[in-house]
C-alpha cells in the first residue's frame, strides 16, 4: 500500500551511465521510499542536450531495471517541461524579481563563484543573456536527515543565481524546484555534492509557495585521488553481471550490514533486503567516501 505522506524520486541526467555513485544514490533513495511505504519517481533531468551522451537515456533506465528497480507512475522528462519554466520566469521577470545579465565568465572570474550584482540594475533585455533570480540578504537554515544543520546566507555566499543561461537553456535550480513541486515530491535523497544547492532551492520554493521537503544527503563515492566519482570522470558504468555484488556493496557504503548469504541472491532479492532492514541513521555522516576503502 503506498504512502501519500511519503512521495520520493531518483533524477538522473543522461550526461552518461550510471556508476556506482549514482546507484548509491538511486539505492538510499528507493529504500528511503519503499520502506516507508510511499511511492518512487523517475524523473529525466535532460535539460541540457549539447551534453546527453546519445543513448544514455534508455540505458539508464535499462540498468534499473536489471539491477531490480521498480518505479511509480510514467516518467517524466524535463524537455517536456519548458512552458512551465518560462512561465514563472516571465512572472518573476515582470514583477523584477528576475533580470537580464549580460556578464562575461572572464568579468566574472575574480569573484570566486560571489555575483557581484553588476547587472541588478542595468535593465537589459532577456534576449541572450542569462537570467538571474534577485535574492535577499537572509540565510536560509535546515535540518538534512544525515548530514545534520545546514545554512547559507545567500547574499553573503552565493549572489543572485541564475535561473536560465544565456544559451537559453532553463538552470536545474529553477527545474528542479519547479518539478519537486509539481510532482508532490515531499523527500528529497541525493548526493552529498547537492547539499550547498539546498539554500538556494529553499528561497525559490519559498517565492512559489511550495513546501519544504526533507532532505537526506548521501556520502558522495570518490576516486582514491579524491575525485568524485562521476560521469566527467569517466567512471565505470554498471555492469549488467554485476547487480548483486555491486546492490551489495552500495548496502555497506550506505551503513547497511547485508548478511554474506545475500551475495547467492537476485538483485530483486538483495533490494527486499535493504527495504526490511533499512535504517537511514546507520548513514555515515561524512560528505565522501572514498571507494578503495568500501569493502
Amino acid at each position: 500500500m503506498k504512502s501519500p505522506s511519503y512521495i520520493g524520486r531518483f533524477a538522473p541526467t543522461p550526461s552518461g551511465y550510471l556508476h556506482f555513485g549514482s546507484l548509491v544514490a538511486a539505492l538510499a533513495s528507493y529504500l528511503d521510499a519503499r520502506a516507508a511505504g510511499g511511492q518512487w519517481l523517475m524523473r529525466m533531468e535532460d535539460l541540457d542536450p549539447p551534453r546527453e551522451e546519445p543513448g544514455a537515456q534508455t540505458a539508464i533506465l535499462n540498468t534499473l531495471e536489471t539491477y531490480g528497480f521498480e518505479w511509480d507512475g510514467e516518467l517524466v522528462k524535463q524537455s517536456d517541461r519548458h512552458g512551465a519554466y518560462q512561465d514563472i520566469l516571465n512572472r518573476w521577470f515582470s514583477h523584477g524579481l528576475a533580470y537580464a545579465c549580460t556578464c562575461s565568465r572572464k568579468q566574472l572570474e575574480n569573484f570566486q563563484g560571489l555575483y557581484p550584482g553588476l547587472c541588478r540594475n542595468a535593465g537589459h533585455w532577456p534576449e541572450n543573456a542569462a537570467i538571474r533570480i534577485r535574492v535577499p540578504e537572509l540565510e536560509y537554515r535546515f535540518e538534512d536527515r544525515v548530514q545534520g544543520e545546514f545554512g547559507q546566507h545567500l547574499g553573503r555566499d552565493v549572489g543572485d543565481f541564475v535561473i536560465r543561461r544565456r544559451d537559453g537553456l532553463y538552470a536545474y535550480q529553477l527545474a528542479v524546484v519547479l518539478d519537486d513541486g509539481w510532482q508532490g515530491v515531499t523527500d528529497i535523497v541525493r548526493g552529498a555534492d547537492l547539499l550547498d544547492s539546498t539554500p538556494r532551492q529553499l528561497y525559490l520554493q519559498a517565492l512559489l509557495g511550495l513546501p519544504q521537503p526533507r532532505y537526506l544527503h548521501v556520502p558522495l563515492i570518490t576516486q582514491p585521488d579524491g575525485h568524485k566519482l562521476g560521469k566527467s570522470y569517466r567512471s565505470p558504468p554498471l555492469a549488467a553481471g554485476e547487480a548483486t555484488p555491486l546492490l551489495i556493496r552500495a548496502l555497506r557504503a550506505l551503513g547497511q550490514s547485508p548478511p554474506a548469504e545475500l551475495s547467492f541472491g537476485t538483485p530483486r532479492e538483495v533490494l527486499h533486503w535493504g527495504i526490511t532492514h533499512w535504517s537511514a541513521d546507520l548513514i555515515p555522516r561524512v560528505t565522501a567516501l572514498e571507494e578503495a576503502r568500501i569493502d
